[in-house]
């Protein structure tokens, strides 16, 4: 059974929620002064993306997109 278009909704929601709370933050951080241009760009190129897959890895499994080994099907061609 699939989680639903409500769950679809809910992940794209949180995921533009987490974008903007993750980039919030660095961009805050910076303007404050507790980052430098060097870290703030580490922070962009390495971590942020690493934090977004975090991010939908916690939705997926939160909102029922998790899947394991008894949910596969065997695949046969037609032919």
């Amino acid at each position: 059974m699939s989680p639903g278009p409500a769950a679809d909704s809910a992940f794209r929601t949180g995921m533009l929620t987490a974008v903007l709370v993750g980039l919030s933050a660095i961009g805050g951080l910076y303007w404050i002064g507790m980052f430098s241009p060097a870290i703030a760009g580490y922070a962009l190129v390495l971590v942020f993306p690493l934090y977004l897959v975090v991010a939908a890895s916690v939705l997926s499994v939160w909102l029922g997109y998790g899947a394991d080994a008894t949910d596969l099907r065997p695949v046969y061609r037609e032919g």
